[in-house]
Protein backbone atom coordinates (compact mmCIF):
# COMPACT_ATOMS: atom_id res chain seq x y z
CA UNK A 1 0.00 0.00 0.00
CA UNK A 2 1.35 3.63 -1.31
CA UNK A 3 1.81 5.38 2.35
CA UNK A 4 -0.16 9.08 2.01
CA UNK A 5 0.18 11.95 4.00
CA UNK A 6 -2.61 14.61 4.42
CA UNK A 7 -1.36 18.21 6.23
CA UNK A 8 -3.78 20.76 7.42
CA UNK A 9 -2.02 24.37 7.70
CA UNK A 10 -3.93 26.88 9.54
CA UNK A 11 -1.52 29.16 10.14
CA UNK A 12 0.00 31.57 8.10
CA UNK A 13 2.25 34.95 8.43
CA UNK A 14 1.10 35.45 12.02
CA UNK A 15 2.56 32.29 13.28
CA UNK A 16 5.74 32.09 10.54
CA UNK A 17 7.18 29.01 12.35
CA UNK A 18 4.04 26.97 12.27
CA UNK A 19 3.14 27.90 8.62
CA UNK A 20 6.91 26.92 7.41
CA UNK A 21 6.77 23.57 9.18
CA UNK A 22 4.06 22.17 7.34
CA UNK A 23 5.11 23.00 4.39
CA UNK A 24 8.85 22.01 4.93
CA UNK A 25 6.90 18.52 6.36
CA UNK A 26 4.88 18.81 2.95
CA UNK A 27 8.08 18.87 0.79
CA UNK A 28 10.53 16.79 2.46
CA UNK A 29 7.13 14.06 2.67
CA UNK A 30 7.14 13.99 -1.26
CA UNK A 31 11.47 14.12 -1.98
CA UNK A 32 10.87 10.59 0.20
CA UNK A 33 8.29 9.09 -2.14
CA UNK A 34 5.50 9.90 -0.11
CA UNK A 35 1.87 10.87 -0.99
CA UNK A 36 1.26 14.68 -0.34
CA UNK A 37 -2.06 16.10 -0.06
CA UNK A 38 -1.73 19.84 1.28
CA UNK A 39 -4.93 21.44 2.83
CA UNK A 40 -4.75 25.62 3.30
CA UNK A 41 -7.07 26.56 5.95
CA UNK A 42 -7.15 29.19 8.07
CA UNK A 43 -4.92 32.46 7.81
CA UNK A 44 -2.42 29.94 5.54
CA UNK A 45 -5.50 30.31 2.28
CA UNK A 46 -3.56 33.44 1.33
CA UNK A 47 -0.88 31.43 -0.07
CA UNK A 48 -3.10 30.01 -2.24
CA UNK A 49 -3.03 33.35 -4.40
CA UNK A 50 -0.30 34.26 -6.62
CA UNK A 51 2.39 36.22 -5.11
CA UNK A 52 1.49 35.97 -1.76
CA UNK A 53 4.33 32.99 -0.74
CA UNK A 54 7.07 34.98 -2.34
CA UNK A 55 6.15 37.70 0.29
CA UNK A 56 6.64 35.18 3.23
CA UNK A 57 9.88 35.38 5.33
CA UNK A 58 11.71 33.24 8.22
CA UNK A 59 15.54 33.28 8.72
CA UNK A 60 16.72 29.64 8.61
CA UNK A 61 13.65 28.48 6.50
CA UNK A 62 13.83 27.10 3.00
CA UNK A 63 11.64 29.94 0.84
CA UNK A 64 7.99 29.28 1.48
CA UNK A 65 7.32 30.02 -2.61
CA UNK A 66 10.04 26.67 -3.20
CA UNK A 67 8.38 24.48 -0.74
CA UNK A 68 4.68 25.67 -2.32
CA UNK A 69 5.72 24.74 -5.84
CA UNK A 70 7.33 21.31 -4.61
CA UNK A 71 4.14 20.52 -3.35
CA UNK A 72 2.51 21.38 -6.40
CA UNK A 73 4.77 19.48 -8.69
CA UNK A 74 4.68 15.95 -6.97
CA UNK A 75 1.42 15.98 -4.74
CA UNK A 76 -1.74 17.85 -4.16
CA UNK A 77 -2.74 21.63 -2.90
CA UNK A 78 -6.43 22.13 -1.78
CA UNK A 79 -8.14 25.79 -0.35
CA UNK A 80 -10.69 25.05 2.45
CA UNK A 81 -14.31 26.35 0.57
CA UNK A 82 -15.23 27.97 3.40
CA UNK A 83 -11.77 29.31 4.21
CA UNK A 84 -11.80 30.64 0.65
CA UNK A 85 -15.49 31.94 1.30
CA UNK A 86 -14.54 33.91 3.93
CA UNK A 87 -11.91 35.57 2.19
CA UNK A 88 -13.09 36.30 -0.99
CA UNK A 89 -11.15 33.95 -2.95
CA UNK A 90 -12.42 31.67 -5.92
CA UNK A 91 -11.34 29.32 -7.94
CA UNK A 92 -10.28 32.25 -10.95
CA UNK A 93 -7.66 33.65 -8.35
CA UNK A 94 -5.82 30.95 -7.41
CA UNK A 95 -2.43 29.19 -8.49
CA UNK A 96 -2.81 26.68 -11.12
CA UNK A 97 -3.25 23.40 -9.68
CA UNK A 98 -5.20 24.30 -6.64
CA UNK A 99 -8.33 22.85 -5.99
CA UNK A 100 -11.25 24.23 -3.98
CA UNK A 101 -12.88 21.20 -1.88
CA UNK A 102 -14.57 21.20 1.40
CA UNK A 103 -14.52 18.86 4.72
CA UNK A 104 -16.02 16.23 2.93
CA UNK A 105 -13.50 16.10 1.04
CA UNK A 106 -10.95 16.33 3.73
CA UNK A 107 -12.54 13.44 5.80
CA UNK A 108 -12.90 11.14 2.36
CA UNK A 109 -8.74 12.12 2.37
CA UNK A 110 -7.83 11.59 6.06
CA UNK A 111 -9.88 7.91 6.22
CA UNK A 112 -8.53 5.68 3.92
CA UNK A 113 -5.98 2.78 5.08
CA UNK A 114 -2.68 3.71 5.74
CA UNK A 115 -3.19 7.64 6.02
CA UNK A 116 -1.39 9.81 8.41
CA UNK A 117 -3.00 13.06 8.93
CA UNK A 118 -0.95 16.32 10.27
CA UNK A 119 -2.50 19.63 11.69
CA UNK A 120 -0.45 22.53 12.13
Amino acid sequence: MARQLVIKVTAGAEAPERCNQAFNVAAAAIVSGVGVSLWLTGESSWFALPGRAEEFKLAEAAPLEDLLAAVLAGGRVTLCTQCAARRGITLDDVIDGIRIAGAPTFVEEITHEGVQALVY
